[in-house]
């Protein structure tokens, strides 16, 4: 049995990795120096200062090379490919027997690496990144801003609308965090609309599963009858937790797949319109079968026309797809949302459409 990779696919997958890299280091250098300039007009309020506008924009590193990276990876494919073709490289290898199928699988495994390396970032390092880098902006303009962040915070979960005046997130100092409320007010209806009770607890803090709620006054309507009582402490058994509140709050973009799906199954479970979140849940599992099969599609030009052309032909023809692809995914998730279709035919229906045409230019070439 022959082994696998041979050098004639390290040899192309190096040459792809190369340009990919090197495209992809060009577009976001470009994209973080246009977003610090965006900074400029904020520093000045309260601490913000040019250093911590310099540190706000590095926070969204991850998340803007992991937004990038399909751009860059169609792009940097053909211009390897189109270096190794004017060089008559591609003709050689083609000579020696390796066939445009074992060329593709070569670009298509050097792609999945860095692919895989993006989706892991995509679940950790961008989350983080970007709520590091509005911690450091918000405390530096306002040093109540984490208390604010909770302020009037709305939730709702089953029959109970939980109410916030202030909170903010604490930590143990070995690494334990859990989200405290203050001010909070939690109103109980019944199946018929009736309002049942009004609870204010001075501190809610979150448990795995369950609220601690402290110092409560609860105020009881029966049926010809208002009772209070003060309860010390109180346990509220609640599937509401951390990343339900926070995702009113952060961006869905923003968020990990995991807290995603947390939003949905919260507002799926409260009756509450889960649509954004759903946009960009299926987004981030089809963004690897995204990158690859606008890939794929693109290396079919690197064995015709591209062997005579210079890197602008090369450049235009990646941006062209790069676009093409991007602005057929946005008509099809618009739609989706617009008619209440399911998202993963809106996200599988262009990469289809890619991969149809990957197939198509094939035969052609071959011909």
């Amino acid at each position: 049995m022959k082994p696998f990779p041979k050098i004639h696919d390290t040899y192309v997958a190096r040459a792809v990795l190369g340009t990919v890299l090197l495209t992809w280091m060009v577009l976001l250098g470009l994209d973080l120096m246009l977003a610090l300039v965006n900074e400029i007009g904020e520093i000045g309020k309260g601490d913000y200062g040019f250093g911590k506008a310099v540190a706000h924009v590095a926070y969204t590193a991850p998340r803007r090379a992991y937004t990038l990276f399909p751009t860059a990876a169609v792009i940097g494919a053909l211009m390897g490919l189109g270096q190794l073709a004017s060089s008559s490289e591609l003709t050689a290898l083609r000579a020696v027997g390796l066939s445009r199928r074992r060329l593709s699988i070569s670009v298509a495994g050097a792609i999945a690496f860095l692919t895989l390396l993006m989706v892991v970032n995509g679940e950790t390092l961008g989350p983080w990144g970007d709520r590091m880098s509005n911690v450091v902006k918000q405390t530096a303009t306002n040093r109540d801003t984490v208390v604010a962040r909770y302020s009037g915070l709305w939730a709702r979960e089953g029959e109970v609308i939980l109410n916030a005046q202030g909170g903010q997130e604490r930590s143990d100092g070995s690494g334990k965090t859990w989200l405290e409320l203050r001010d909070v007010r939690l109103y109980e209806f019944g199946a018929d609309g009736r309002l049942k009770s009004i609870s204010h607890a001075q501190v809610a803090e979150h448990r795995p599963g369950s609220w601690l709620l402290r110092d409560v006054n609860r105020t009881l309507f029966d049926a010809k009858s208002v009772r209070t009582e003060r309860i010390p402490e109180q346990q509220w058994a609640s599937k509401l937790d951390t990343a339900a509140l926070t995702a009113d709050l952060d961006s869905p973009r923003y968020l990990a797949s995991n807290e995603l799906r947390d939003a949905m199954e919260y507002r799926e479970r409260n009756g509450l319109d889960a649509n954004e979140f759903e946009e960009h849940y299926w987004g981030r599992w089809f963004y690897p079968l995204n990158v690859l099969a606008l890939c794929l599609a693109a290396v079919p030009f690197a064995f015709g026309t591209l062997r005579s052309g210079g890197l602008g032909r090369r450049l235009f023809v990646g941006i062209v797809f790069a676009l093409g692809f991007w602005l057929a995914q946005i008509v099809f998730v618009r739609a989706a949302k617009a008619f209440q279709l399911d998202y993963r035919i809106a996200y599988l229906a262009p990469t289809l459409l890619m991969l149809t045409l990957s197939g198509m230019l094939f035969r052609r070439r071959s011909g």
